[in-house]
């Protein structure tokens, strides 16, 4: 098990590091923009921010799976995974971080757009309307 989760780039980082290595490359706006986190938007900082995830877990956890789906590009988790925090979950051995999804503030509302659509359309086939 040791062996695995030392496979997780999350293991052994530092919040701080996470959130630097994160501005550094895609910037406060499309932090913002994907996270939807107020301390990503009004008068961001690493100090500021970083108070916030401290204290609110969920917030770190979406942060977290955030650097490890798009900035890692790991695989994504399964069903059952996706009930671990992202520092629980064990990737292969073998599996390797790959270099960062380049992102704009556009194709993140494209996707956070086609998102919504689909749970839309998933959510009236479970309860169609009734007439």
């Amino acid at each position: 098990m040791l062996e695995e989760q030392q496979n997780n780039p999350l293991h052994g980082l530092k919040l701080e590091t996470l959130l630097t290595e994160l501005v550094d490359h895609y910037g406060w706006e499309i932090l913002d923009t994907a996270m939807r986190f107020n301390c990503f938007h009004t008068n961001p900082t690493i100090a500021g921010s970083l108070k916030f995830l401290r204290k609110t877990e969920w917030a770190r956890e979406k942060l977290e799976a955030f650097y490890l789906s798009r900035f890692k590009r790991m695989p994504k988790p399964t069903a059952e995974e996706r009930e671990l925090p992202p520092r629980k979950r064990t990737f292969p051995v073998g599996i390797v971080p790959r270099e960062p999804m380049e992102l704009t503030v556009e194709s993140i509302l494209l996707s956070q757009a086609k998102a919504a659509s689909a749970y839309k359309a998933r959510s009236s086939r479970k309860h169609p309307r009734r007439r």
